[in-house]
């Protein structure tokens, strides 16, 4: 099997075949989803609330990421690595953000980044493409703008909201984006700016009409402690098993069950 860029990527959307994009944080889970045959592999900063025990993404720290991108990296063979860029990488300065979105693709080995936000990262995301690293977009519900927009909603019920997704989307692909993820948007919404566009979007909570879906591992295998939002679907509820599992290695441990002979050296 080939591996996955941006043009197979690209090849997909003009295919009609839907694109599989999912999570991972280390070489363990970028293996897991690698296999399964996932196209894009995303060290997405939702391991600073999954892996780092965070609130929300927005502490999560460029070497932090970096540091879980190369590790990813490791693991992931076939799918194209897509690499989170946290708060505060991009907004302030252009060639600052540019910097930050090449230590990704050297350090972290990654094939492109993605960052939230539309026409007010404009500038940064022209900067990283000058220097030679593709970019994926993020619009609709952006979680390092939790605290601007005070807390977790769906964008673009509203007429105006819903016409400034548009027109920001547009603004992306003209900019030279080469996929989009729409998080937190109606579902019809969603397929109006999929079909409009040239370049795949992935929606997250934005319904079927998009050209491929991700989601975060954790929410899909069930291990997960919160409760999950309507758009995530478990595939799996191994939060339980494991636990059990836990507390039965130290019931055996307590009575003296385990090791055992068969685990014992003679």
């Amino acid at each position: 099997m080939e591996k996955k860029t941006i043009l197979s990527i690209q090849k997909k959307k003009d295919e009609r075949e839907p694109i599989v994009a999912l999570t991972c944080y280390d070489a363990y889970t970028g293996r897991l989803i690698d296999q399964a045959g996932v196209d894009v592999a995303l060290v997405g900063d939702s391991l600073a609330n999954t892996r780092l025990g965070y609130p929300n993404t927005i502490p999560v720290t460029l070497e932090e990421m970096i540091h879980h991108v190369r590790a990813s990296s490791r693991g992931v063979k076939q799918a194209l690595l897509v690499a989170d860029m946290p708060f505060q990488t991009y907004e302030a300065a252009p060639w600052k953000a540019a910097v930050a979105a090449g230590r990704f693709l050297k350090e972290g080995r990654a094939q492109a980044v993605k960052l939230e936000g539309g026409e007010r990262v404009a500038d940064s995301i022209k900067a990283i493409l000058k220097a030679n690293v593709p970019v994926m977009g993020h619009l609709g519900l952006t979680p390092q703008s939790i605290y601007q927009e005070g807390g977790y909603r769906v964008h673009g019920r509203k007429p105006q909201e819903a016409r400034r997704l548009f027109n920001e989307a547009k603004l992306l692909q003209k900019l030279g984006v080469f996929a989009l993820v729409l998080e937190g948007v109606p579902g019809n919404l969603a397929r109006r700016i999929s079909r409009a566009l040239r370049i795949p979007t992935i929606g997250i909570g934005a319904g079927v009409g998009c050209d491929g879906q991700v989601l975060v591992l954790d929410d899909l295998l069930g291990f997960s402690e919160s409760p999950s939002p309507k758009f995530v679907k478990k595939f799996a509820n191994l939060r339980p098993l494991m636990e059990k599992a836990i507390r039965a290695y130290r019931s055996d441990v307590l009575r003296r069950r385990f090791p055992g002979p068969q685990n014992t050296y003679q």
